[in-house]
Formats: C-alpha cells, structure tokens, sequence
C-alpha cells in the first residue's frame, strides 16, 4: 500500500489551509507558503492555480499521483460530469466513510484502522482503503473491535454532520450506504473544473 511519508505540514502551508486535519496545524500561524521565498510574491499562473487545486484534493484524500490518474481516467469514462465523477469515486473510499460516519477523527487514521482490519463490508473483513463502496452496502466494525479505544473517542468527539447518503448508527458500529453522493452533498472545498482543465492539456 504506497502512501505519502513526506512532511505533511508543507502541503498545508503551500495550499494555505489545514489539509491533514491535525488540531495543531501550523498553516493557522504560518499562512504562507515554505521556504525562503515563502513570503515572497509569487506571479500565480494559471497552471500553477490549477496544480495547486489538484494537489489539494491529493493531500485530502491521501492518493498519490499514480492513483489519482487511474481514478481521473476511470472518472472521464462515466457518463456525467468529469469533475463530480471524480469527487464521488474519492468521497466512495472505504477510508473515507468511515471518517465521514464519525468512527475515526481524520482520514488517515481512518485509513489505518482499515488497512488494520478493524472493518467488514457485508460480513466479510476488507483491509483495503481504497475500495470502492456501493449503494447498499454495510459496513461493520469487527466484533472484536467494538471497543477500541480510537473508535470510542472519535464517536465521543464527533461533531460533523453525517452526510445524508450515508446512515450510521454509532452505537451498533453500523454504516449503511444509501447512495453514491451527489456534488451538493461534499463539502469538499475544492473548484474540480481546474483539475479537469489540468488534466485535459
């Protein structure tokens, strides 16, 4: 399983906004990007604007290049508008609902509470974060599981609304998935047309 090990702070600080969910995100008191130029003005091209946009939604969703690509390609096939195509194949992450129904306090640790094997989809154990959820399936927390300490304090702490194409009930560690999500139900501060115009070049 390939995943980002570089320093997670520099992406928040050259996107400008807290992309690694950590509560002590220096981006709140360093708003500008790192380096020596940092501060510096930098003349911003328009494919600068549009990479930036496009390494924002890498940085969210923890996809490294490779990955993003093959989803990008498999979004341009379907029927519909690439760019919300792309979001609903990310939002559809196994990784993702879980964090999105409140059972981790971020994505990453989301992702490793999965790859651990603490999760089954319809009755049967899936350790792969990437895999893809479908309208109708339900999602479970391994029996032996339940109790864990990390999955306990995210529900205790969770504040974010659940989206309403999911339905979760937190005290029998269930999610099921309504639906694939519409464009109007992300909230992903993201403008996906860039990454289409990036991509499209």
């Amino acid at each position: 399983m390939a995943r980002y090990t570089g320093p997670r702070h520099k992406a928040c600080r050259r996107a400008r906004m807290p992309l690694c969910q950590s509560k002590r995100c220096p981006v709140e008191r360093r708003p500008y990007p790192p380096g020596e130029h940092g501060r510096g003005r930098v003349r911003e091209s328009d494919y600068l604007i549009r990479l930036r946009e496009k390494q924002k939604l890498r940085a969210m969703y923890g996809v490294l290049e490779r990955q993003f690509r093959r989803y990008y390609r498999i979004a341009a096939r379907q029927p519909g508008i690439t760019g919300e195509n792309l979001l609903r194949i990310l939002e559809s992450r196994l990784d993702n609902v879980v964090w999105r129904a409140g059972f981790a306090e971020t994505r990453p640790q989301a992702r490793q509470l999965v790859n651990h094997g603490h999760f089954r989809v319809n009755g049967r154990k899936v350790d792969i974060p990437s895999y893809q959820v479908r309208p109708g399936d339900v999602i479970t927390v391994k029996d032996r599981s339940r109790d864990l300490i990390v999955i306990q304090h995210a529900i205790d702490t969770f504040g974010r609304p659940v989206p309403d194409w999911l339905e979760v009930d937190h005290s029998e560690r269930r999610i099921l998935v309504r639906d694939l999500p519409r464009r109007d139900q992300i909230d992903t501060p993201i403008n996906e047309q860039l990454i289409v115009e990036l991509y499209s070049k």
